[in-house]
């Protein structure tokens, strides 16, 4: 009866966070919203494989840094090239935390959000 739509990250800069996801994940831009005064700008970003999207929320008014709190929440990201990805995200300089016991790792965006990569 429900089954996953999107996720929400605000962001400060949205082109900054868009090359990111771009770079990063090979996210695209799916589709946006623009309000008529220019107070905000929502952009879905995908992967080609499903309809799940990623909202990234750009507030005009908003200049301070978001509070994540404790940063317990993240975004995953499964992938059949993993060895690959971890050289990339090495030589971004994007990478977190590392768990080789569980062979997974994490990157930053450029807000502070945590991003879980999963090999198949």
């Amino acid at each position: 009866m429900f089954h996953f739509n999107h996720f929400n990250f605000n962001v400060l800069n949205l082109e900054k966070s868009l090359q990111f996801y771009q770079e990063a994940l090979g996210l695209h831009e799916v589709r946006r919203k623009e309000a008529e005064d220019g107070s905000f700008i929502l952009v879905y970003l995908g992967d080609s494989n499903g309809d799940f999207t990623l909202e990234l929320t750009w507030l005009r008014d908003r200049v301070e840094k978001y509070d994540l709190g404790d940063e317990e929440f993240h975004l995953a990201f499964v992938t059949d090239q993993y060895e690959e990805a971890y050289k990339k995200h090495k030589e971004m300089g994007v990478i977190l935390f590392e768990n080789p016991e569980m062979g997974i790792y994490f990157i930053g965006d450029p807000d502070g959000y945590w991003i879980e990569i999963i090999p198949v």
